[in-house]
């Protein structure tokens, strides 16, 4: 999980403090408990109560004093708006979210890239009663793992790919066998052949994804979006149909994204 260098001062306690704040912005509406936050950040208990104490100082974070759980705070709503302005496009998606949750009756979703990840911005609810809850707002996933980050990774240059899989040897062991380097090159490349991704029921078995890469005006795949639902909605001859629905939405957002102003 740390990202900066350990030859900046403090490089270390901020990269930990930063994915603590990463934990807590996607974890349930109701918080996480301390234990489940050491754990996801491979860091101590102690460690882990001393870095949230002193986001909870800055107000970055806060805790439920009843059950002990802790959640964003408010001043992390305060720096979202002033980064909004510059950073969000989901008043530019929110329309094409609903036309396509409309259009499929399936769950869809808007998730942007960060880093190595993706984090899911929108979620509109089909009208079909049987729903996965895999996915909603706020809740990251590596690339290649759900669609949207399959789809932005197939997209990816060569060497960004071979990178990002060099970085990450640890994809099979946290996420199943599916995740190693060559079954999971192959789904990229099927990707890249199909223009969308395919989840079959990876992550939650029974539960189906398909994403497609939303680009930014210089042709890089900085989002992406995504359906999902139970498996036997996306059987061949409607996953095509549901396939093709979703790449029209998809380049259709991104001339949107490419002919607003930033």
């Amino acid at each position: 999980m740390e990202r900066a260098s350990t030859s900046v001062p403090g490089a270390q306690a901020i990269a930990r403090a930063a994915g603590l704040l990463r934990l807590v912005s996607g974890g349930r509406p109701d918080g996480m408990a301390l234990q489940e936050l050491a754990h996801a950040a491979d860091l101590s208990r102690s460690t882990t109560h001393r870095l949230l104490s002193a986001l909870r100082a800055e107000g970055l974070v806060d805790r439920d004093d009843t059950t002990a759980r802790w959640m964003p705070g408010p001043e992390l709503y305060l720096m979202g708006n002033a980064a909004a302005a510059r950073y969000d496009v989901t008043a530019l998606a929110r329309d094409i979210v609903r036309s396509l949750a409309v259009k499929t009756e399936e769950s869809a979703f808007f998730s942007v890239r960060r880093a190595d990840e993706t984090v899911c911005l929108l979620r509109e609810e089909g009208a079909f009663p049987i729903r996965s809850f895999v996915l909603s707002e706020g809740v990251r996933f590596p690339l290649g793992v759900a669609s949207a980050g399959l789809a932005i990774l197939a997209f990816l240059p060569d060497h960004d790919v071979d990178a990002y899989l060099g970085r990450h040897p640890e994809l099979a062991s946290t996420w199943g066998r599916p995740h190693a380097q060559k079954p999971l090159r192959a789904r990229l490349a099927e990707t890249k052949e199909r223009g969308f991704a395919v989840n079959p029921g990876l992550i939650v078995e029974g539960s189906w994804g398909i994403g497609a890469a939303v680009f930014d005006r210089h042709g890089r795949p900085e989002w992406a979006l995504s359906l999902t639902g139970v498996e036997f909605r996306f059987g061949p001859d409607r996953l095509a149909h549901l396939g093709r629905t979703l790449l029209a939405h998809a380049h259709e957002l991104s001339a949107r994204i490419a002919g607003a102003r930033h």
